[in-house]
């Protein structure tokens, strides 16, 4: 079946895929802008979603970029990844915070010392 066909297919995939979850939230802590990275390589065994998670997690991604590559929703992408962590396949990082950006008035007396030069 190519991708399009299971496209078509609707929320009876999901259903398959999840394994028959209730869609109850995860234990886990993961939101959209969690990273994930891959620990392992994907096995001919592994649910085909589980590998191609491992597959594209070769660099950090955030669960966002996940789901949208793999046109699934978050919720069913991140009790792949809940599964994933628990069998330490995968591990999550913190997105990396914005750089603290000195106060304003600071730039802009800088700016009027070099100026004053």
């Amino acid at each position: 079946m190519s991708n399009q066909d299971w496209e078509q297919v609707g929320p009876e995939r999901y259903f398959v895929i999840g394994r028959g979850r209730d869609g109850q939230p995860a234990a886990t802590d993961f939101d959209l802008v969690t990273l994930i990275l891959a620990r392992s390589r994907p096995e001919p065994a592994m649910p085909p979603e589980h590998a191609a998670i491992l597959g594209i997690c070769g660099s950090p991604l955030s669960v966002a970029e996940i789901s949208a590559y793999l046109r699934l929703p978050n919720s069913l992408v991140i009790d792949l990844l809940t599964e994933l962590f628990g069998a330490r396949r995968i591990e999550a990082r913190a997105p990396i915070p914005p750089a603290d950006l000195p106060d304003l008035s600071l730039l802009e007396a800088v700016i009027h010392g070099l100026q004053r030069l």
